[in-house]
């Protein structure tokens, strides 16, 4: 089989049968312990879902269900999805969304077995995290019309995940009683519903004072809406309504927009930090990394760059 299109994927998922009751009521208690037990973010358990509701419904059609599936099945499926183009990332968080499924029907005594044991995830490449020049986060920081009120309200977005080095999903969650400017420090709530501190700087606090004083009030009306940042019809900016933002900044701001994502800016923050002179311990938890292996690869970035900086300006490069 080719590799297809995903438009061709998409289009072969909706003809896949309809979800089985059993599949469907099987997944559903894996998801509700998942969220009890392990406190997956809302991203995470929806990903989970569309995940394992895609296999099942994929052995549905291939005359099995998703809660009896041997080794050999669910190999056949991961087959299936590499050679029909899908990326080695996605197999492997639909492998782990397997994994903690069937270990979960294998503690309630479902299963006697677990048929992902032997299974190998794909060998993922090494993605160092992109982050922007500061000479770009100045221009696209810059580039919001904060003589209106959602200009001001996406300067204070972007200043904010920026200084702050916030998630999408945490940025766009946030509520207003997170915001301490007093103090100048803002509570976020990460992954696993952990909390941090995280201390913010002067030029941040400026923007976000402006929009409270002058942005907020005007898009809120007389409601008294929780979340800190708002659309037109007062609820929180989707992930998706800050992605489009970000891309029609940076194009305004003379950066490809197909060079920059949201995630960008918490990548920029990190490498910025270190490139000043950060302490690795202190970036972790600005960042609310569980482990400090995960913040080291920014390690590699700043490496990277020291790399291209010599080769382009020393005379021996």
């Amino acid at each position: 089989m080719s590799s297809a299109t995903p438009a061709q994927r998409r289009a072969r998922a909706t003809a896949l049968p309809p979800l089985r009751a059993a599949d469907a009521g099987a997944i559903e208690a894996f998801l509700d312990a998942a969220w009890a037990e392990a406190g997956l973010s809302r991203q995470t358990l929806a990903s989970y879902r569309r995940d394992l509701e895609g296999c099942a419904r994929w052995r549905d059609g291939a005359g099995g269900g998703l809660i009896a599936a041997d080794r050999g099945a669910l190999f056949d499926y991961l087959a299936w999805r590499t050679r029909d183009g899908y990326a080695p990332r996605s197999n492997a968080r639909l492998l782990s969304a397997l994994r903690a499924f069937f270990a979960h029907a294998l503690r309630r005594g479902v299963r006697q077995d677990d048929p992902t044991a032997l299974l190998e995830p794909p060998k993922l490449p090494r993605a160092l995290p992109k982050a922007l020049a500061e000479s770009q986060i100045e221009a696209l920081l810059a580039a919001p019309d904060s003589a209106t009120a959602t200009g001001l309200r996406d300067r204070a977005m972007l200043e904010l995940m920026y200084a702050a080095g916030l998630r999408v999903s945490e940025l766009v969650q946030l509520p207003a009683t997170a915001l301490n400017l007093r103090q100048g420090v803002l509570r976020v709530t990460g992954k696993g519903g952990k909390e941090r501190l995280v201390p913010l700087g002067e030029e941040a606090q400026h923007w976000l004072q402006r929009y409270l004083d002058q942005a907020r009030p005007a898009l809120a009306g007389k409601r008294a809406l929780a979340p800190l940042f708002l659309n037109a019809s007062g609820a929180a900016p989707s992930r998706q309504q800050f992605w489009q933002l970000v891309k029609r900044y940076a194009g305004a701001a003379g950066i490809d927009p197909t060079r920059i994502s949201p995630h960008g800016l918490r990548h920029s923050f990190a490498t910025h930090l270190l490139n000043h002179g950060a302490d690795l311990r202190a970036l972790q938890m600005l960042l609310g990394h569980a482990s400090l292996s995960t913040t080291q690869i920014y390690t590699l970035v700043a490496r990277e760059q020291l790399k291209r900086l010599h080769a382009r300006h020393h005379p021996r490069g």
